[in-house]
C-alpha cells in the first residue's frame, strides 16, 4: 500500500496529526509520504495561503469568528462554496503529481485538499482511494460538500452532528485524533489508582530527565504554533499565583518573537522557562502537572492521550469555541472566561485530588489513544487489504 498525505500550513494541529499517522505508518512497513500539498503549485503559494490564515486568526480573531459563523450558514451539501472553486485549481498539479507518483490511497488531515480531491473525483480524474480526517471536534464549514471515501472523526458523539450536515453515516468512523507514540506511552490500566500511582512516577522522572526539581509543582503553558493569547500576561499572573517554589515552562514552538519577549521578561526568574521549539513536548506534559494550553484540536488530544489536567486558556472564535465547549462537557477539561479564573482552576485541580481524580478518569474514557493504528486498519480495508472488521463504533 502506498500512501500519500496531504496536509497545508495553516495552523500545525493538520500537519502534526498528519506526522503522526505517518510515523505510525513508517513504523508498519508502509510507503508513505506527506506534503503540504499548497506547494505542488509553488512555494508562494503556501506561503500566502498559510499566511493570511494565520495572520487573521492571530491579529484580528473576532473577525475569524465572524467569517467562520458566516461559513456555517452557507455551508451546504446541496451547492458548493467560493472555498470549493479555490481548492479546485490545485487539481491540476495534483493530478500531474498523481500520474508520476501514483498511489493507493490519499490522506487528508485538512479541509483544503480534500475540497481538492472532491472536483477531481468530479471530473473523474482520480482513481485511488481516500480518506479525510477532521482535527476538530466539531464539524467545521464545507466538510460536507467533499466526497471522501471516508472520514475518521474525533469521538461517536459527533456522528449526529456530522450526518445531519450532510456526510453519509456508514462513511464516518469515529477513531480520533492520530497523536504520535510519544504521547501514548501511559496505557489506560483497568484500576485507575495503580494508573495513579504510574503517572505521579512517571511525571517525577520526567521532571528529572528535564533537570527541574521533582517535588515541586510543574505548570505548562503551551503557546501554539499562532502565539495566540496574552501569553506574557498570562505567565506573569501565573507566577504571582505561586507561592511555594512551583515551576512554570512555556512552549512557543516556532514563535520567535513570542520566545524572544518571554525570554528578555523573565530572563532574572529562575522558576520560569521559556522554551522554544523543542521535540521534547510530550516529555514536558509527561512532567506537568497541569498543562494550559488553547483548545486546539491536536493539542487538546495529545494533553488527554497522555492523561493530564487540562484548563483551556482563550479560544480563537470558531472551531476552538467547540473544542473548549466538547471537552468541558465531558469533564475532561475545565475553563473561563477570564485570565485569572483560567489561573485559578490550574490551582485548583492541583490542591482538589477528588477534582483532578475525575478529570483524569473522564480523560481515560473518551480519549482515543489507538486512533493510528485503528486508521491504519480502516486504510488497509479501503485498499482491500486483509484487516480486521472495522466498526464505526
Amino acid at each position: 500500500m502506498k500512501v500519500l498525505i496531504l496536509s497545508c500550513n495553516t495552523g500545525e494541529g493538520h500537519n502534526a496529526a498528519g506526522r503522526a499517522l505517518e510515523e505510525y505508518l513508517k513504523d508498519s512497513g508502509v510507503e508513505v509520504e506527506m506534503m503540504d500539498f499548497m506547494k505542488l503549485s509553488s512555494e508562494r503559494t503556501s506561503r500566502i495561503v498559510g499566511g493570511a490564515y494565520i495572520s487573521i486568526a492571530k491579529l484580528t480573531p473576532h473577525f475569524f469568528g465572524f467569517i467562520y459563523q458566516l461559513g456555517m450558514k452557507i455551508s451546504s451539501n446541496r451547492h458548493k462554496s467560493p472555498v470549493y472553486y479555490a481548492n479546485a485549481l490545485m487539481a491540476r498539479h495534483l493530478n500531474e503529481y498523481l500520474k508520476k507518483h501514483p498511489v493507493d490511497i490519499l490522506v487528508m488531515p485538512h479541509l483544503y485538499p480534500a475540497e481538492t480531491i472532491t472536483y477531481m473525483k468530479n471530473k473523474k480524474m482520480l482513481q485511488c482511494k481516500t480518506l479525510a480526517i477532521a482535527t476538530d471536534y466539531a464539524c467545521i464549514p464545507f466538510w460536507e460538500e467533499t466526497n471522501c471515501d471516508a472520514y475518521v472523526i474525533p469521538h461517536e458523539d459527533l456522528l449526529e452532528e456530522f450526518s445531519l450536515r450532510g456526510i453519509k453515516k456508514e462513511k464516518l468512523y469515529p477513531f480520533g485524533i492520530p497523536v504520535k507514540k510519544a504521547f501514548c506511552s501511559i496505557k489506560n490500566e483497568k484500576k485507575f489508582s495503580v494508573a495513579n500511582i504510574t503517572q505521579i512516577n512517571n511525571s517525577k522522572t520526567a521532571k528529572e530527565r528535564l533537570k527541574l526539581p521533582s517535588n515541586r509543582s510543574l505548570f505548562l503553558v503551551m503557546g501554539g504554533s499562532m502565539g495566540f493569547g496574552k501569553i506574557q500576561l498570562f505567565t506573569y499572573e501565573l507566577n504571582r499565583s505561586c507561592k511555594h517554589g512551583e515551576q512554570i515552562v512555556v512552549i512557543c514552538g516556532n514563535n520567535y518573537k513570542l520566545f524572544r519577549i518571554l525570554k528578555r521578561c523573565f530572563r532574572d526568574n529562575k522558576n520560569i522557562h521559556i522554551i522554544g521549539f523543542t521535540n521534547k513536548v510530550a516529555l514536558y506534559m509527561e512532567a506537568a502537572d497541569v498543562v494550559y494550553t488553547k483548545p486546539g484540536g491536536l493539542t487538546s488530544t495529545e494533553v488527554i492521550v497522555k492523561n493530564k489536567p487540562l484548563v483551556h486558556t482563550a479560544p480563537i472564535p470558531g472551531c476552538e469555541t467547540s473544542n473548549m465547549e466538547f471537552f468541558a462537557s465531558k469533564g475532561m477539561a475545565l475553563s473561563a472566561h477570564s485570565l485569572k479564573s483560567q489561573i485559578s482552576l490550574g490551582q485548583l485541580l492541583i490542591k482538589q485530588e477528588s477534582r483532578r481524580i475525575g478529570m483524569l478518569k473522564a480523560q481515560q474514557k473518551h480519549s482515543k489513544p489507538n486512533a493510528c493504528e485503528d486508521i491504519y486498519n480502516l486504510m488497509k480495508k479501503l485498499c482491500g487489504e486483509d484487516a480486521n472488521e472495522i466498526s464505526h463504533m
